[in-house]
């Protein structure tokens, strides 16, 4: 398809009243085969073993040598008086570099992994149209980052809970919290970690449209996570911070206190939702104009 095609022919037709129906933007069929696929492939699958492994690790680990007292993150020594606290310490750990790593895969895939396979021109004559197969690859993100959230959190949550145990969960507030409200806690905190990650895919899926080179996105993806790292641990520029996608991942401590603090988080999600929204618009304003080749 050539960028000298008409572009509005991608635009969802419109409904009643000149508006477009969701179900326009987002081709149910085409999502589930997305999800099989991804879901299907032996690297993804290997990802998540990965994912599923370190909190098992950890909680083996201080299971066999527990952390002195005031050593370690606080997640990291409290994980001895709730099960729980092993797939709140492996987010922690994971956050940094295993999470970002696999959301990044999934981006590189998306666009440029269906380019260098060839198969992005066919999909495009399903007819599928340029913007609803865009809309789909990003809500397919959108959902991995949930699974490998959900994948760290349960198997982190069922070895915890094996070697620890369960009981009420002493808060960072100093308070205890029935074992009911601290699974809730988990969750809540599970879905800010998604949104963050999902937030990371809108800026995996603009690199993903600039090239036909899946590990080339992948990268260039990761390098965008680890400076952004390095910049939000500069004091120099705190000015900065702020606006960082990575500056309130760490934030989701805030929901473990008595009552929650919700002002980081709340600055957490309206970052998240800036960064899905700039980098969409970005994916789309390249991806309507490509001139799909392969």
């Amino acid at each position: 398809m050539s960028a000298a095609e008409p572009v509005l022919a991608d635009v969802p037709e419109r409904g009643p009243g000149g508006r477009v129906p969701p179900s326009r933007w987002l081709s149910a069929r085409l999502l589930r085969s997305e999800l099989r696929l991804i879901a299907g492939r032996r690297r993804n699958q290997m990802g998540l073993l990965v994912l599923a492994a370190v909190p098992v690790l950890i909680a083996v680990a201080v299971r066999l040598s527990s952390p002195r007292e005031g050593r370690g993150p606080d997640f990291l020594s409290s994980i001895t008086s709730n099960g729980l606290f092993v797939p709140l310490a492996a987010l922690g750990v994971e956050l940094g570099l295993f999470l970002p790593l696999a959301i990044a895969m999934l981006a590189g895939d998306a666009v440029a992994g269906e380019a260098n396979l060839g198969t992005l021109r066919y999909l495009l004559t399903v007819p599928v149209g340029r913007t609803r197969l865009l809309v789909t690859k990003y809500a397919s993100l959108m959902i991995g980052a949930l699974w490998g959230v959900a994948v760290v959190v349960l198997a982190g949550a069922i070895a915890g809970i094996a070697l620890f145990g369960t009981g009420p969960m002493l808060t960072l507030s100093g308070t205890e919290i029935s074992f009911g409200s601290a699974v809730w806690r988990v969750v809540l905190v599970s879905l800010y970690i998604a949104a963050g990650l999902a937030a990371l895919g809108a800026v995996g899926l603009f690199i993903s449209t600039l090239t036909e080179q899946p590990l080339a996105a992948t990268v260039a993806l990761m390098i965008f996570t680890i400076l952004s790292w390095i910049a939000d641990s500069v004091p120099q520029i705190s000015w900065l911070h702020p606006w960082l996608l990575v500056d309130q991942w760490m934030a989701f401590g805030d929901l473990l206190r008595d009552p929650p603090f919700w002002d980081n988080i709340a600055r957490g999600l309206w970052v998240d939702v800036a960064y899905a929204v700039v980098f969409g618009l970005l994916a789309w304003a390249r991806f309507a104009g490509k001139d799909i080749t392969s």
